[in-house]
């Protein structure tokens, strides 16, 4: 069997190494591997902190990815011989003023109901963890489930892998040979495969200083502005990052970078002193319910895309499940929420 994949994204290339781990032929199509959402993406593993009111069904879906995670980085890991910056440390959430930790409150309760692990501190236990973090924070919680993994060094390493290549950009999927097509190339789904998928604009900032702030993740709310910080081991951090609908611009703004230095500056005071490495602005795919959508298209077409905030997370499940699809005509894993025809 060919498979051919258009998208060489985490998702395209976490597909094309499951399906070469089953002994599968497959070609990747992509135009310019570069400009994916990957690139730009910060890589919190977090089915709790990123879990939203009414996504009861996509955090299941998280949840599982989650629990092949420290699988398939280890694997990845082993078969590549490259690190993945993948990290078990958990994520606080942390918020500045009074309002704000109501606002984290409503969250934690949220997480609770859905049973997934979260832990009430108040701000100097949350000091106790961080003690670089502002002593006017005033509480919040730990999810001590949500792990992280560095994006730039998992597509390296994905990429590395002994799948063939092919830079062009497919437009229209009757051009291609191969046996199975699998679709997977985030906004350009909508035009590949006529599914409802937009480009929502996110903002992003990598500080660098000369160790690193935090020991962990943390998410957090100052004066109503959201905002997250993603450390890692070489004294980089990440901040990020908004959500716009504003088509595929990708202009990084003066007023973009001002709403995620002043809450980032409010909560870790420290930030203000770290030089600004790189400016950036990605798009990521999302679906009117910003659900992923997973699973047979049409003929001898599958798709995996629409993943939205989640892609990163999302990819061992959804290689999992494409594969299956692609190999076994079925799989273990209810897609059924995901599928394409509730669009159709």
């Amino acid at each position: 069997m060919k498979v051919g994949i258009v998208g060489g994204g985490v998702v395209g290339l976490s597909v094309a190494w499951e399906l070469l781990r089953r002994g599968v032929q497959v070609t990747v199509y992509d135009g310019d591997p570069a400009r994916g959402a990957g690139l730009v993406a910060a890589g919190m593993l977090a089915p709790t902190a990123e879990a939203n009111f009414g996504e009861e069904a996509l955090q299941e879906l998280m949840l599982e990815s989650m629990r092949r995670w420290p699988g398939f980085a280890a694997e990845l890991g082993a078969a590549t011989g490259m690190p993945l910056g993948y990290r078990t440390d958990g994520t606080l959430l942390v918020a500045l003023t009074d309002d704000d930790l109501t606002d984290v409150r409503r969250l934690v309760d949220y997480y609770r109901r859905a049973g997934t692990p979260i832990e009430p501190l108040g701000g100097r236990q949350l000091r106790e963890l961080e003690p670089l973090l502002s002593p006017r924070v005033r509480g919040g919680a730990r999810a001590g489930g949500d792990h992280q993994v560095d994006p730039r060094l998992l597509l390296a390493a994905l990429r590395s892998l002994p799948v063939r290549h092919e830079r062009r950009d497919v437009a229209d999927l009757s051009t291609l040979r191969d046996d199975v097509i699998v679709v997977a190339n985030g906004i350009g789904l909508a035009g590949s495969t006529g599914l409802p998928v937009r480009p929502v604009k996110g903002q992003l900032l990598r500080l660098r200083g000369p160790e690193p702030l935090l020991t962990r993740v943390v998410r957090g709310v100052a004066h109503g502005r959201h905002v997250y910080l993603v450390p890692r081991a070489d004294g980089e951090l990440v901040v990020g990052a908004t959500e716009e609908e504003r088509g595929a611009d990708r202009t990084v703004t003066a007023g973009g970078v001002l709403d995620l230095l002043r809450p980032a500056a409010d909560l870790l005071p420290g930030v203000a002193e770290l030089a600004l490495a790189e400016t950036l602005a990605g798009l990521r795919p999302g679906t009117p319910d910003n659900a992923p959508v997973i699973g047979h298209l049409a003929d001898n077409v599958y798709v995996a895309g629409g993943h939205h905030r989640n892609g990163v997370l999302l990819a061992p499940v959804t290689a999992h499940v494409v594969a299956d699809l692609v190999t076994k005509g079925s799989t273990d894993v209810d897609i059924t929420p995901y599928a394409a025809g509730r669009f159709t």
